[in-house]
């Protein structure tokens, strides 16, 4: 077994590449990884960036064409396994490969990491870089015969992706070792830890921490993610602080754990919370709540919306779940919180609210501090290029 920790990048020669990136939308490219795209272009490498057309797909178009990156649109379905959509995607992919020719692939999300792997047995000689950002739905505590099918046939389908890996990358150390327990990754097999997809404290600049209690919660809304506990948690703080506010803003979404119309208009009717909708731009929001929430147990790789916070300069509240867990140092920066556990997450959002303004302003600092020391989108690009050696 090879393990290896993402550190600084060190100096070696550079040779020009043929690189293929393959996400899961085109906003992912933009958002979670323009800054390493942009890296790895003037480094030499030559980028081809590859995901499913959303709604921010011309405009990712226009902002790679930049760069010098030409995208090339895939048509990745969401949502679970459709044997025939996924049919047409691991075609789709197999193609852009054998068109392109890359000497690197880097993957990241599901099924981009499952179908990349399954086309690059035709092409032993390809460096391919799978990175787990989170394992979600199936991998999740979840009940039910759907998702223990789902995670059946995932287990295998990874186990078969993987091994044509060079380096299989993750964002947090309980999904290596839950790779490792289940025999997803080869005995010999290279893997490494990076802290998450970074975050750029230039978009994200600290505020400063309002005095009103408003709580925010970013997601997308699904079960695992927390939101029934958010909301339930928001009536518990109600009885005792009604002047407490309790934002939340995500779309609805087609996994099968998703909440319905139905459910979230009654959660405004009744005032439990105040819904934002899906925001193309977070960082308003952000900086007008004093704490940040995410009470989830979905798997996350290191939760970007998390990150977004601390560099805002928020006190943290999320769960002693994997990836979650990554970024709170309990007393500190924030509070963990049991998953599931409604009672659990409105004592820690009482005791924010009860908390004096210095206890309040030290954990702000703190994870401003955490952002610095660890979760700058250019340090995790940095062990990216060591990792990778691009």
């Amino acid at each position: 077994m090879t393990e290896m920790a993402g550190g600084a990048a060190q100096a070696l020669p550079i040779v020009s590449r043929r690189v293929l990136v393959i996400g899961g939308t085109a906003r992912s490219l933009s958002n979670f990884r323009g800054p390493l795209l942009k890296l790895l272009g003037e480094r030499g490498h030559r980028i081809v960036a590859a995901a499913h057309p959303d709604a921010s797909a011309e405009g990712v178009r226009r902002e790679l064409a930049a760069l010098s990156i030409p995208f090339e649109p895939l048509a990745i379905g969401r949502g679970g396994l459709d044997p025939l959509e996924d049919w047409r995607t691991a075609r789709a992919i197999r193609a852009l490969i054998a068109r392109h020719a890359p000497e690197v692939v880097i993957a990241y999300t599901a099924k981009p990491v499952i179908y990349a792997g399954l086309a690059l047995h035709d092409h032993p000689g390809v460096r391919f870089h799978p990175m787990i950002t989170g394992l979600g739905y199936a991998f999740s505590e979840a009940r039910g015969v759907k998702r223990i099918l789902l995670h059946a046939l995932l287990t295998r389908l990874y186990r078969r992706s993987l091994a044509n890996a060079h380096t299989t990358i993750f964002q947090n150390p309980d999904d290596q070792a839950l790779f490792r327990a289940c025999g997803l990754l080869a005995p010999g097999a290279r893997s490494a830890v990076v802290d998450g997809s970074g975050v750029d404290a230039a978009l994200f600049p600290p505020r400063p921490l309002p005095q009103e209690p408003v709580f925010l919660m970013l997601a997308r809304l699904m079960v695992e993610k927390g939101v029934r506990v958010y909301v339930e948690a928001a009536r518990l703080v109600h009885e005792r602080y009604p002047q407490a506010r309790f934002q939340l803003a995500g779309a609805l979404d087609p996994n099968p754990s998703s909440v319905r119309p139905a459910e979230l208009a009654a959660w405004q009717a009744a005032g439990d919370i105040e819904y934002l909708g899906k925001l193309e731009s977070v960082q308003a929001a952000l900086a007008a709540c004093r704490c940040y929430v995410l009470p989830s147990w979905y798997r996350e790789g290191i939760p970007r919306s998390v990150l977004e916070a601390m560099a805002t300069g928020r006190p943290i509240i999320t769960t002693d779940s994997p990836g979650c867990r990554e970024t709170v140092e309990p007393g500190i920066n924030g509070w963990r919180v049991e998953p599931r556990s409604a009672r659990a997450l409105a004592d820690a959002m009482l005791a924010l609210i009860e908390a004096d303004e210095t206890t309040v302003t030290a954990m702000a600092r703190a994870s401003l501090a955490q952002v610095e020391r660890r979760y700058d989108v250019r340090r995790v690009n940095r062990q990216l290029l060591e990792i990778t050696q691009l």
